[in-house]
């Protein structure tokens, strides 16, 4: 079992920055993949990043080029550094792990993001 807690999210105008953290307690040492996902009311969630223990590193298209994922294995910490901003990217941000042999998803309780125009 793991526990994960997410910070960073704001307000913020177009076309700024923010860095989201997220930081894993428990049996960290079983986690396979850690990633990104968001939902924007009223739609489906979706997945953001997603990087692995081996560093590979998977974007959805409309982030590719300005949000980065990395990992601090020894911290349990995964991060989402966001630059910028559109309007469109506002939306809940959520924390995903993959743990254990049975690769169960875990899930952080979000943290809002929301960007002006």
């Amino acid at each position: 079992q793991v526990q994960l807690v997410e910070s960073g999210g704001g307000l913020v105008q177009a076309g700024g920055s923010l860095r989201l953290s997220c930081a894993a307690s428990g049996s960290t040492f079983l986690i396979n993949e850690m990633g990104w996902y968001r939902q924007a009311p009223g739609e489906q969630r979706e997945l953001v990043a997603v990087i692995g223990s081996g560093g590979f590193t998977n974007y959805a298209d409309p982030v590719k080029g300005r949000f980065t994922i990395s990992r601090d294995n020894r911290k349990g910490t995964v991060y989402l550094q966001m630059s910028s901003l559109k309007p469109e990217d506002t939306a809940v941000y959520y924390c995903n792990v993959r743990w254990g042999a049975s690769r169960a998803h875990y899930w952080g309780q979000g943290t809002q993001v929301t960007v002006s125009s």
